[in-house]
């Protein structure tokens, strides 16, 4: 899930208020490359009776592909981990300060401020934010056009940031105690054949799970990855990659898991103080 600390709509306690009227109990709040929002959801997650896992979903590079891995952080996020989500911070503004740059060159004035004013914080801009001010400033009707316009693949907005690799991730996560779990791998418009070498190299790397379940998904798919999942020993997550209301998910609301024998991750020894 995903707060005001990276592209969601909620603060940290607005989100852990909405967790608690689903009648979740517990839950990790994993924002984009920041755990900044973390302290602020435990305290109030404790207030309510529930527990809240630090995490963080960081962005890694595989074969010049983006992934995605979710830390989650018993221990919290030290040493390696800290420094390159520092480092994260720090490509996602540079990253910003380009796609200004293209948008103004197309009629957006003042485009990073625009987009400032749309995030309504401090935090590392992303494309979502610049695409509200597309539409603020009446260039497009809807973000929808703004991407297909600007923002997405191959448009002008379109900036690639050279990501860590995937192994360093892992790394990094390892590090921190934290468990190095590969978010959404039906997401990234692999072959069978290919998901299997990405969840080779994960595993090789020190990886320890996979997001069986993330929002809604297609069953028969789901049964596919498990079986993926098990020939590896890789443990399963699920989660409602939540980042607005109003939208199709919620907090604890996602598809069922495929009956399968993937271990649960919060079976984790590391995760037992958590689940128990």
């Amino acid at each position: 899930m995903h707060s005001t600390a990276s592209d969601g709509a909620l603060s940290p306690q607005a989100l852990t208020d909405v967790c608690h009227a689903k009648g979740v109990t517990r839950f990790s709040l994993t924002d984009h490359d920041t755990v900044a929002g973390v302290t602020e959801a435990q305290r109030h997650a404790e207030s309510l009776g529930m527990r809240c896992l630090a995490g963080s979903e960081l962005s890694t590079l595989w074969r010049g592909i983006g992934i995605h891995v979710v830390a989650l952080l018993p221990e919290g996020a030290s040493g390696a981990l800290l420094s390159g989500l520092e480092a994260q911070a720090r490509a996602r503004d540079a990253r910003a300060e380009e796609i200004a740059r293209r948008l103004e060159k197309i009629g957006l004035e003042d485009a990073l401020a625009r987009a400032r004013e749309q995030a309504g914080s401090e935090r590392p801009l992303g494309r979502p934010d610049f695409a509200k001010a597309l539409v603020a400033a009446g260039l497009v009707p809807d973000m929808p056009t703004a991407f297909k316009k600007y923002l997405g693949a191959g448009k002008p907005g379109d900036v690639k940031t050279h990501w860590p690799y995937l192994s360093e991730v892992v790394e990094w996560i390892r590090d921190s105690q934290g468990i190095a779990v590969l978010a959404h791998p039906l997401r990234y418009r692999l072959t069978h054949r290919k998901r299997g070498q990405l969840l080779d190299a994960f595993r090789e790397a020190g990886g320890e799970a996979a997001e069986l379940i993330s929002g809604h998904q297609n069953a028969d798919v789901g049964r596919d990855l498990a079986r993926q999942l098990e020939a590896r020993d890789l443990m399963g997550s699920q989660g409602s990659d939540f980042h607005y209301p109003g939208g199709p998910l919620a907090p604890g609301v996602m598809s069922a898991p495929p009956r399968c024998s993937v271990t649960p991750v919060w079976r984790h020894p590391r995760l037992a103080r958590f689940a128990a």
